[in-house]
């Protein structure tokens, strides 16, 4: 049985553009391979809405790693 223990890194990308919308995606790439080569796993990616016109205002992630 895999006793493995976790640890979680919380991390968000602000949408630019009038009303937010637009995500830097060479940003958000960029770092994201720099947390996976820190042995960092992307679990989960969703946006934020504004309630009008229900455009994105940022992006947060969810990683995991081991712990030692």
């Amino acid at each position: 049985m895999d006793n493995a223990k976790w640890e979680y890194r919380t991390i968000k990308f602000d949408a630019n553009g009038w009303l937010g919308g637009v995500v830097d995606t060479t940003s958000l790439d960029k770092e994201l391979n720099v947390l996976g080569e820190q042995g960092w796993e992307l679990v989960s990616i969703f946006d934020t809405n504004m309630i009008v016109h229900g455009m994105t205002r940022e992006v947060v992630a969810t990683l995991k790693r081991k712990r030692p």
